[in-house]
């Protein structure tokens, strides 16, 4: 059976980076390596189980790598994948879009 995604780019697209906090966790980890805590101060809204889930997502379908260091205490670091760099035009314009918009 076919679904939507299958119809329409956008639904595929969103199937991906939908929800309220996928594109924001992406936006920041374009800048670098981050690890759970410094994401989380820069979210503050986001509980600590919604920002592990939506993480978790990211990883799933590709987008972001997270790396385990065995340190102790120990370390993780999450980062942006090709896959994750290839929405940077998407993002970007999401930003602009958002700056053009603010007052709304």
């Amino acid at each position: 059976m076919e679904s939507v995604h299958d119809f329409c780019p956008v639904s595929k697209t969103l199937s991906y980076i939908g929800g309220r906090w996928k594109v924001v966790i992406l936006f920041y980890l374009q800048h670098g390596k981050r690890r759970f805590g410094e994401i989380s101060a820069r979210i503050p809204n986001i509980s600590r189980k919604v920002l592990t889930e939506q993480l978790k997502e990211l990883e799933t379908d590709g987008l972001i790598q997270r790396t385990s260091f065995k340190e102790v205490p120990p370390r993780v670091e999450y980062s942006i994948t090709a896959l994750g760099l290839s929405l940077n035009k998407v993002l970007k314009e999401m930003e602009v879009w958002g700056f053009e918009h603010r007052g709304l």
